[in-house]
């Protein structure tokens, strides 16, 4: 059965090209600002132009929502090669307001657009959009489409490790509160995505402690049952090779497994040696 359901996502869900192209998802970029610059994350920034700048101190490095014109565009585009209806699928709208700009583009497309807040980020919003994409493929329904996208996240733990909370401060993804955990007797904490939200999971006194209790908690979300895994990271591709060396080893009846790093947008608010786990079980 030929798809009907048109799949649009925003480009902080850093799903690879294959698989976009696989099947034939939209991607509608951010936007991020290096000093006096600003382009669309993964066309005219990369993550190493966010990692350099962020290590270099060249000047501030932000970020801004996909506009309301580019995902209005995108539906259009849509509905005119042939689509019945669109699901777009977009980062938690508790991190930023490209949800809020799909609900405005929704409202004046020349079709119906399902808007889902995957209450994720990066590859654990990727996951989303992955699953969903393939009810697309097998003819699913709108509402099927974007139930599978939500069954996903609620089936997903996203975990990560992060040299300093000082990026995720300062972009106001996280309190000063608990930023200053990070810095305090220099714990290293471990953060979670919860219910949309940056909360910090565990802390530990080394990065090498922390490192390892990722690893744990990762073996611990992925359980025995079968799960896919993506690990990411930003400038610090070592660290990210070892965590999936040692998680085929440890995860049982593994699915998907992709490494890459995170994209512009969540580079800017994590900062170089991020390294960092998303885990969807299958049931």
């Amino acid at each position: 059965m030929a798809p009907h359901v048109a799949v649009v996502t925003d480009s902080t869900s850093d799903i690879p090209r294959d698989l976009v192209a696989r099947y034939d998802l939209t991607v509608v970029p951010t936007f991020v600002t290096i000093g006096a610059t600003t382009g669309r994350e993964g066309v005219d920034i990369s993550s190493a132009d966010v990692a350099a700048a962020l290590e270099q101190g060249r000047g501030p490095v932000t970020t801004s929502r996909a506009t309301p014109h580019s995902l209005s565009a995108a539906y259009s585009a849509a509905f005119s090669r042939g689509y019945s209806s669109v699901v777009s699928i977009h980062l938690s709208a508790g991190l930023s307001g490209t949800y809020e700009a799909a609900v405005l583009a929704a409202a004046t497309a020349p079709g119906p657009v399902t808007v889902v807040d995957s209450r994720s980020i990066a590859m654990g919003l990727g996951a989303a959009v992955l699953e969903a994409a393939g009810v697309a493929q097998a003819g699913g329904s709108a509402s099927q489409v974007a139930a599978a996208a939500v069954a996903a996240v609620e089936r997903s733990t996203v975990l990560f490790y992060v040299d300093t909370l000082e990026h995720l401060r300062r972009g106001g993804r996280i309190s000063a509160a608990a930023a200053l955990i990070g810095t305090t007797l220099s714990v290293k904490p471990i953060l979670r995505v919860e219910d949309g939200q940056i909360v910090v999971a565990e802390r530990v006194r080394t990065s090498a402690r922390a490192l390892a209790k990722l690893e744990a908690l990762a073996v611990t979300a992925a359980g025995t049952d079968g799960a896919d895994l993506v690990v990411q990271h930003l400038a610090a591709p070592e660290r990210a090779e070892a965590l999936r060396t040692r998680l085929f080893e440890r995860v049982p009846r593994l699915g998907r497994v992709l490494v890459g790093e995170v994209g512009p947008t969540v580079g800017t608010h994590v900062g170089p040696g991020l390294v960092g786990v998303a885990v969807t079980r299958d049931k």
